[in-house]
């Protein structure tokens, strides 16, 4: 990337770290298969031995409940699924209850009907009706099946954080299973699936500075486990078939292990970051919205609009200007429509939001500049509005 560009769009995905590549490297040196059981074969098993061990590190897990997949996309469609086996004995999952402002991946529904899937409220700051999700689950036929509860840790657009470890204890209360969407929360938050109660977690590989192309189911026992979304050869223990991606995954490791160590430091770093340009941007524009800043969010996400300006408009301007930042998920913001998050909670979905999600590299400089092409583009903003109320 230029340096004449800042790179404002680490949600999206981060940019690859040194080591991340190093490890890639090391592993297309290698030749065998790693199911192969030769010398070969098994030093390229050793390498994707380690690199679930670090996966795991990151997510508080024992290494054998992690299962490499090509991404959380993937892992969420293996996870959400009616069928499941509890050892070798069929467990019927009759219902999801998904949280309306969950990533795409999630809200479809993966592998259940859609008249098996309940969206679930949120109030105006996109947190969870804990409430409301005790209702469903008190309502919900247990002869049928088990529940199933899909939330976000973090939500990719806001960064608002969930209360998982609530939402857990009414799951158990109620003897559903949780899956956790930790996708945006690794690296920029302490995770252990254990502590959150969690049944699940959803992991990506880019988001953290590893490879894209890569992911994780982790899974906090191996008793009760989704049947394959691919199945075959067997690999993966069975999970997921197909012969591992053993650079991408080294990669993803090399990531993890980095996300893992200097979390806390990190974290103090991109709080005073994204603080600095919130504090900036409101100096600016005293009517700019900063969604779901009464809650605890992600300390490198910010989430704004600018009254009269829609996001779109907003971020072809920043691009122009040399700063990359998104209008909405990078998942969805090439879509015509509105977000889906504002809309559930109650926003002005039509004007939508700039997304400025910081990290590892960003610094006090890339801030300033930041709010140097804001300061452009709302000047701008505010000629347009007088000019447009003269007209009236």
């Amino acid at each position: 990337m230029s340096k004449s560009r800042i790179y404002l769009d680490y949600n999206a995905t981060a940019p690859l770290l040194p080591a991340a590549r190093d490890a890639m490297s090391a592993a297309l040196d290698l030749v065998g298969n790693p199911s192969s059981v030769h010398a070969e074969g098994r030093a390229v098993r050793a390498l994707i031995d380690r690199a679930r061990r670090q996966v795991a590190a990151l997510a508080g897990a024992g290494s054998a409940g992690v299962i490499f997949t090509s991404g959380a996309t993937e892992a969420a469609a293996t996870v959400l699924t009616p069928h499941f086996k509890m050892g070798r004995s069929d467990l019927r999952i009759a219902y999801l209850y998904v949280l309306s402002v969950e990533h795409p991946c999630m809200l479809c529904g993966g592998r259940f009907a859609p008249d098996r899937v309940t969206r679930l409220d949120v109030d105006g700051q996109g947190v969870v009706d804990l409430d409301g999700l005790a209702a469903h689950l008190q309502a919900h036929d247990k002869s049928a099946g088990l529940a199933m509860v899909a939330i976000q840790l973090a939500n990719n657009e806001t960064g608002v954080l969930q209360p998982v470890k609530r939402a857990s204890a009414i799951a158990r209360e109620h003897g559903a299973v949780l899956v956790v969407d930790a996708v945006q929360a690794a690296g920029r938050m302490p995770i252990d699936i254990e502590a959150l109660g969690a049944d699940f977690l959803l992991l990506s590989s880019h988001k953290i500075g590893g490879p894209k192309g890569a992911g994780a189911l982790v899974c906090a026992g191996e008793i009760m486990m989704p049947s394959p979304l691919i199945p075959g050869g067997g690999q993966e223990k069975g999970h997921r078939s197909g012969t591992e991606n053993p650079a991408a995954i080294a990669g993803f490791g090399a990531a993890a292990e980095f996300a893992l160590a200097g979390l806390e430091e990190r974290a103090v770093q991109l709080a005073e970051l994204r603080d600095m340009l919130e504090a900036g941007v409101r100096t600016r524009a005293a009517d700019c919205i900063i969604y779901s800043a009464e809650s605890p969010r992600l300390v490198n996400t910010t989430f704004f609009a600018l009254p009269g300006l829609r996001a779109e408009t907003a971020q072809i301007a920043f691009d122009l200007e040399g700063a990359a930042v998104s209008a909405g998920s990078a998942c969805s913001s090439g879509k015509v429509g509105p977000s889906h998050v504002l809309q559930a909670m109650g926003e002005d979905a039509g004007l939508g939001g700039i997304r400025v999600s910081i990290g590892v590299e960003t610094t006090h400089e890339h801030i300033d500049r930041f709010l140097s092409v804001f300061d452009k583009i709302n000047a701008k903003r505010e000629k347009n509005t007088k000019e447009n109320e003269a007209l009236v």
